[in-house]
């Protein structure tokens, strides 16, 4: 697909301001934790020491927790990421972990963006126990936050524009959902529709779109980190596949069609990779048996 250099700071638009605009819809702790992540992302010694920490210490608790039960296909697919553009990377989404241990693997590989999840704001904005969590586990990865509560739902649109604005700096690395939220049904294959903010991004920042299909991770992590160490858990098989090419959907001008159309073809790209996976996973399955 058609990428571009990141705008000068010049002629981007301003920066919406998530603390102001949720004056009157968010309580005090939320607009404190909002405010402290928001400001990691300027530049100086914060920035600096958060993507040092999401490379070095992040990745390498992923990895050791992980790294019985993976399997990754697809590497040779990857483009080679330019620390001056930004990406977006786009998954189905079963577990909560999905997006840490593909991140994990890429900057595992030399991806030396810093990193963004767009994440449900109950629990991780609402409280000093979710700033801990979003600290330690990911480095300030979850961010922005997505709200569902009904009066604070006017916020979305703004943390979208959020982060169509830091993906447009350069040297952003973003993970989205287009499903939006878990998948819970037992056929991995049976994806949710797909969501339109997904679309609306990727139209605004023309950033580079890369599909992964994940599956074998489970919701409960200390039972998933014990399952590596002991064993006992299911493999966790990774596919990555090509960027994305949207045709001409990029070039139609802004409207909700054409941000869903954009969504559902990033959908398309990851239900592909998911009929890999099953056939993948057989395979190794197989392999597994004959060794045993």
């Amino acid at each position: 697909m058609t990428t571009s250099k990141p705008e000068s700071l010049a002629v981007l638009p301003a920066r919406p301001d998530l603390v102001a605009l949720g004056q009157e819809r968010l309580g005090p702790m939320e607009r404190g934790v909002l405010g402290f992540v928001r400001r990691t992302f300027e530049p100086g010694r914060v920035d600096r020491a958060i993507r040092w920490l999401q490379r070095r210490i992040g990745s390498t608790w992923i990895h050791h927790c992980t790294k019985q039960l993976r399997h990754v296909y697809g590497f040779e697919r990857l483009p080679r990421f330019e620390p001056d553009q930004s990406y977006i990377l786009v998954a189905n989404h079963r577990s909560f972990f999905d997006l840490y241990v593909v991140m994990g693997q890429l900057v595992r590989q030399g991806l030396k963006h810093r990193i963004v999840f767009p994440v449900r704001a109950s629990f991780f904005y609402t409280g000093l126990l979710g700033l801990f969590v979003n600290g330690v586990m990911s480095f300030f990865a979850m961010y922005p936050p997505i709200f569902r509560e009904r009066k604070q739902a006017p916020l979305n649109l703004a943390c979208l524009d959020e982060l169509i604005w830091l993906l447009k700096q350069g040297g952003m690395f973003a993970g989205m959902h287009p499903e939006g939220t878990r998948n819970r049904t037992d056929d991995t294959l049976a994806l949710l529709p797909a969501q339109s903010g997904v679309g609306r991004v990727i139209h605004a920042t023309r950033a580079t779109v890369i599909p992964v299909f994940v599956n074998g991770l489970i919701n409960d992590l200390p039972r998933q980190v014990k399952s590596n160490f002991d064993g006992t858990g299911q493999r966790i098989v990774v596919v990555f596949g090509e960027p994305v090419d949207f045709g001409g959907l990029l070039e139609e001008r802004p409207s909700p069609r054409a941000s869903q159309a954009i969504a559902d073809r990033a959908l398309d790209a990851i239900r592909e990779l998911g009929l890999e996976e099953r056939r993948l996973r057989a395979e190794l399955e197989g392999e597994l048996r004959l060794r045993g």
